[in-house]
């Protein structure tokens, strides 16, 4: 599967003056570190560029990348994955070095998931054992915080302009990077658009998200461009809609000198995402597919297969429920030793 990866006017300007003054030396490692890489077709005088240009953050090792890449696809021999033309990543970037585990939810709700249940550090104490669970499973790649706050919430009501959502007061968002500051996490800000759009709701988060810890996700289920109320049935975002917001990231982090954004998008059925072959790959933006349904054991793992393998982008989460993936039998939770098995194995993991 070929799918357009892009790259910024300034970038490639920038890297073609670079590669061309580059010493021997240079070039030769340059040359070295693309005939490395047979298995990912990915252009490397960027990631050259950007190694040398931005030194504010870790510099990426394009030879590493693509070897953990690889070590995800976790023996998987169809080729589905890695993608075929994945970016090297700017500097600073989060994944696949490290696994994010995320605590989800919303301050004013305790039903919404588990960042709004307990208090601050109650719920930050049990976060911390689930980075334990899976630092003990995976000891090659880091786990790390963070919390993932629903910024923009579907509602049953339809409000004052008719869009059935309700954006958080900046209080709110505050409190959640104060939280987050405790345990030196990252903080996702999660947008249910229902009948408004991504294109409206952004701008509002725009200030937020210039921080280098803050990142995104948005929630198809919710995004209802019938005009249905959310809540009545799953709605669907575009690659056209991907795109828009991860272009919006991908200025953010150009114009702010950040490292990249990890950018999330719920997903558990096939009609959430559509034309996901169109869906591009930007080097300041980590796209994660996160499989977001709840039920057994048996269930999740087929849903998975089903709508994230089977239809790869870049990188693949997984959504466990402490709740409600325990009503049916066997009635116990996944563990990290079995999402372990999957093939690729997430790098975000979630809980609600």
């Amino acid at each position: 599967m070929k799918r357009k990866t892009y790259v910024s006017l300034a970038s490639l300007t920038t890297a073609l003056a670079i590669f061309t003054l580059s010493c021997t030396q240079n070039i030769q490692g340059a040359k070295h570190q693309e005939s490395s890489a047979d298995t990912l077709a990915v252009d490397t005088i960027p990631s050259i560029v950007e190694d040398k240009v931005s030194s504010a953050y870790p510099l990426i090792d394009s030879v590493k990348f693509r070897e953990d890449m690889l070590a995800l696809v976790n023996g998987d021999t169809t080729g589905t994955w890695p993608v075929d033309d994945q970016p090297i990543p700017l500097p600073g970037a989060i994944l696949p070095q490290k696994r994010i585990i995320a605590y989800y939810g919303n301050l004013y709700s305790t039903k919404m998931g588990i960042l709004g249940e307990y208090e601050p550090e109650k719920m930050l104490a049990r976060l911390d054992e689930e980075i334990e669970k899976w630092n003990r499973v995976d000891s090659a790649r880091e786990a790390i915080p963070a919390l993932h706050y629903i910024a923009v919430v579907a509602q049953g009501s339809a409000g004052k302009d008719g869009k059935y959502r309700s954006r958080m007061p900046d209080h709110q968002i505050d409190s959640v990077l104060a939280i987050a500051e405790m345990r030196d996490a990252l903080v996702f800000l999660d947008i249910q658009v229902a009948l408004s759009t991504i294109q409206d709701e952004l701008p509002h988060l725009e200030k937020y998200l210039k921080l280098p810890h803050v990142h995104l996700g948005i929630d198809p289920e919710f995004s209802m461009k019938d005009g249905t109320r959310p809540g009545k049935k799953i709605g669907h975002f575009t690659a056209a809609d991907i795109n828009y917001a991860s272009e919006y990231l991908s200025k953010i982090v150009q114009e702010n000198n950040l490292p990249p954004k990890v950018f999330v998008v719920h997903r558990f059925t096939q009609g959430m995402v559509r034309n996901y072959n169109d869906i591009q790959l930007r080097p300041e933006v980590q796209t994660v597919i996160h499989m977001d349904g709840w039920g057994p054991t048996t269930l999740k793992k087929d849903t998975y297969r089903r709508y994230i393998y089977k239809e790869p982008v870049e990188f693949t989460g997984f959504k466990i429920f402490y709740k409600n993936d325990i009503k049916q039998a066997p009635n116990r939770l996944i563990t990290p030793e079995e999402l372990m098995e999957l093939k690729p194995i997430p790098v975000y993991i979630q809980y609600q």
